[in-house]
């Protein structure tokens, strides 16, 4: 399977999916300002992002409310305080993980809510589970996504499996998640054209979540719309869990399609991004999260790590070692 397009073409069929407050909040509990998210929401639009994730629609049984800020849970009324009606070209996004919410009791029919897409989020073996959900939000009239994590330590006839079952439901977009940080353009480009094959069997759109251990998120990024991808997801200056993710000032000035715009994006770096550093929320490529990106595991050892504010980089790399 060949490329598509080229470095001077613009490919109408990518959209630009912002997981700022979402993977961002994983950095700072969730608890941003009114302010941050609505000039974020502002800044998406003038910036021509197509889709905005404002977080979870996390169960609140499971989790404390008062343990965590308003986008963990993403009410109706939290949403329409920052977008109203949303009468603009850019669509609103929410995560589901599976048997992590209360799908069947948390969300509104589509006509009822401003949201427009609901990304399920699962693993490979919840990947019927993923397919209930699916169908259920297919019913209420929202766009849907599965986003398959780790899928760097999945065996390859598994991830075909689970390719085949999403594509005979009602899934609009089947990502490609690189959850640990640990795949290089040459495998990426490879998991893409196996991803496309099925995607243009079934007729279904894929997209691409990274994570940036080993300072490739953007690579790894480009290498995969190279190959067809066409959702892709970015974060401003690259706020995510751990490492963080693909930047989205970068992907926005690779992309050559005059309706994505670097400048309104600058401003919202210089006002509320860098602010944020200097208030203490850590994110970014370091020592650990490269380390666990190599070795291909969870980033949590290295969250730790870096939490605890250690510098021994060389006994991780033996815990690390220890528990091959």
């Amino acid at each position: 399977m060949g490329r598509r397009g080229t470095l001077l073409s613009v490919r109408d069929d990518i959209k630009v999916v912002d997981v700022t407050i979402r993977d961002g909040g994983l950095c700072n509990n969730f608890e941003f300002s009114d302010e941050f998210v609505k000039e974020l929401y502002k800044t998406n639009i003038n910036s021509g992002v197509d889709y905005m994730e404002f977080g979870y629609k996390a169960s609140r049984k499971m989790f404390n409310e008062a343990e965590f800020g308003k986008w963990k849970f993403c009410k109706e009324e939290d949403l329409r305080a920052v977008v109203g009606e949303n009468k603009t070209d850019l669509k609103i996004a929410v995560m589901a993980d599976v048997g992590r919410c209360d799908y069947k009791t948390d969300f509104l029919p589509k006509e009822e809510s401003v949201i427009d897409m609901v990304r399920v989020a699962c693993y490979i073996h919840q990947i019927p589970a993923a397919i209930e959900m699916i169908e259920y939000f297919h019913s209420l009239g929202y766009e849907t996504s599965c986003n398959i994590m780790a899928i760097s330590q999945v065996p390859n006839e598994q991830i075909l499996q689970g390719l085949e079952m999403l594509s005979h439901c009602s899934v609009d977009v089947i990502y490609l998640v690189d959850s640990f940080g640990s795949l290089y353009p040459e495998n990426a480009g490879v998991f893409a054209q196996q991803y496309m094959e099925i995607a243009d069997k079934y007729h279904k759109i894929i997209g691409f979540h990274a994570h940036n251990n080993q300072n490739l998120a953007f690579a790894n990024t480009i290498e995969t719309l190279s190959y067809g991808i066409s959702y892709l997801d970015a974060s401003v200056l690259g706020m995510g869990r751990g490492a963080g993710n693909c930047s989205m000032e970068l992907l926005l000035g690779f992309l050559r399609n005059p309706k994505y715009s670097v400048y309104n994006l600058l401003g919202f770096i210089e006002n509320y991004m860098l602010p944020l550093k200097e208030q203490g929320v850590s994110w970014g490529y370091d020592i650990p999260y490269m380390l666990t990106g190599q070795f291909n595991r969870h980033p949590r050892s290295a969250i730790e790590f870096t939490a605890d504010k250690k510098t021994n980089y060389s006994d991780f790399y033996k815990s690390l070692i220890e528990h091959d």
